[in-house]
């Protein structure tokens, strides 16, 4: 993949909307995820930076623009850093990076 690029089951479990990196696979394949409105079901299509990401979890639906790929799964203060909330909710909310259902 590009340098610039990075696999979006990736991202979503660095970024901690999904606790394993399978359950982020499974959320794409069953049609959670959309990329600037298209639902996208292959978890290994390449996110880019800017790009905005419709998220219906269990908890909550959520629209955020990535900010920055990640190399790692780090702590919630490292997740939050890689996306910008754009449906009002709440960047500092540890519920929504430590992806519990019903929040």
């Amino acid at each position: 993949m590009r340098q610039d690029r990075q696999r979006l089951d990736k991202w979503l479990w660095f970024a901690r909307f999904a606790r394993t990196r399978p359950a982020a696979v499974r959320l794409v394949e069953d049609g959670h995820v959309r990329v600037e409105g298209r639902r996208i079901e292959n978890a290994a299509h390449g996110l880019k930076l800017g790009d905005v990401l419709t998220l219906a979890l269990p908890h909550a639906t959520l629209v955020v623009r990535v900010l920055d790929l990640g190399t790692r799964r780090g702590p919630y203060e490292e997740a939050r850093l890689l996306y910008e909330p754009l449906n009002g909710a709440a960047r500092d909310d540890p519920s929504l990076a430590e992806g519990k259902p019903g929040g």
